[in-house]
């Protein structure tokens, strides 16, 4: 089936040589169970800018509080690289990327910059890059992994994530649906990590049941750290929370503050997030704005949050959430303001026999 889009280049990156496979390392267990984010502190870590970390399940961390680097149009030159070290000057150390994204180049000139001029060594930062729907098929995954390390011109990012469980393929220029079978392209992704040229793996707009198949692969050797989904106080996938941590797997919010109100992307008819007047009372008695509480609310959850925003008074704003705690009854008063409200639907796809959202979580 054609997918009916005209944004096809969105749709379907351009495809460059792979990577030589690497070497295989012993198989690694899941030796960390998930801890509350509040034993992570930077006082116990030593770690000034990144106040909170949570622990993965193969031995690494990541910090609670990242910087997306998602621009849904094309991204203006320069704005990126200035955006990203503005990020790493304020205290930022983990960025969130993708290949779809369009600049990852800029994202790792940026890195690298504030690498040569002694700000930060490349150990201190975590860069997540995400594998693009047309990249599925298991002789694709390290074509695409390759186009992110070049752009990046980085040895190795820290994560890697299958960016939509629903395949896509290239034909004659036509965008197809493609019923690949994501476990094929996880164990590939298994291997990429064995070869180092990723710290970490795991998934993204996942329901329970996709999280559910990959954990019961026959010869499973690395589980998904980590599932990055919407998560905000509107759609506050409690449930999904749940099973996640019941399996140590760290869940990761993106559009953290809601989302664009661009009708080409989304439904203007949309409440806006940050317009609620229950985030506003609370932001009030603690003298934060909406935008800090929610994302306040989701790193007292444990779930890690990338809030998106390229100015850097915003960005400032965003990392000062660490000063301040909500009560249980102001965590209980957001829970009951979600509504189940899911801004990115990715409607395109609604037919894939692989489309995440037909689940209830």
């Amino acid at each position: 089936m054609r997918v009916r889009d005209q944004r096809q280049g969105w749709l379907n990156p351009g495809l460059e040589r792979p990577i030589a496979p690497g070497s295989t390392r012993k198989i690694s267990g899941c030796i960390k169970s998930l801890s509350s984010a509040a034993s992570m502190r930077a006082a116990e870590m030593g770690d000034s800018v990144d106040p909170w970390r949570v622990p993965f399940c193969d031995g690494n961390s990541i910090p609670i509080l990242g910087l997306g680097t998602c621009s849904l149009d094309k991204p203006v030159k320069g704005e990126t690289v200035k955006a990203v070290k503005a990020g790493i000057e304020i205290g930022y150390r983990h960025f969130d990327g993708a290949l779809m994204y369009g600049n990852e180049d800029e994202v790792g000139e940026a890195i690298r910059a504030k690498i040569a001029d002694g700000t930060v060594k490349r150990e201190d930062i975590f860069y997540t890059s995400k594998l693009w729907m047309s990249y599925l098929s298991p002789a694709l995954v390290q074509k695409g992994l390759e186009l992110t390390l070049k752009s990046l011109k980085l040895d190795y990012i820290d994560l890697f994530l299958i960016h939509w469980p629903t395949g896509l393929e290239d034909a004659s220029g036509k965008i197809l649906l493609s019923d690949v079978d994501f476990c094929e392209t996880w164990a590939v992704m298994e291997s990429c990590k064995d070869a180092g040229l990723v710290r970490s793996i795991g998934v993204s707009n996942f329901n329970h049941k996709q999280l559910e198949t990959l954990l019961r692969m026959p010869k499973l050797k690395y589980r998904p750290v980590c599932n990055q989904v919407e998560c905000h106080p509107y759609l506050n996938q409690s449930k999904l929370l749940k099973y996640c941590k019941s399996n140590n797997i760290v869940l990761v919010g993106y559009s953290p503050l809601g989302t664009s109100q661009d009708p080409a992307w989304f439904d203007p008819n949309n409440p806006i997030l940050l317009n609620d007047p229950e985030l506003r009372k609370i932001g009030e008695k603690h003298n934060k704005t909406a935008a800090q509480v929610a994302l306040r609310y989701q790193i007292q959850r444990d779930v890690v949050v990338i809030p998106k925003s390229f100015n850097p008074g915003r960005m400032k704003q965003n990392k000062e959430i660490f000063d301040f705690q909500l009560t249980n009854e102001e965590m209980k008063a957001i829970d009951g303001i979600n509504k189940n409200l899911r801004y990115i639907t990715l409607k395109q796809l609604i037919d894939h026999p692989k489309y995440p959202f037909h689940e209830e979580y």
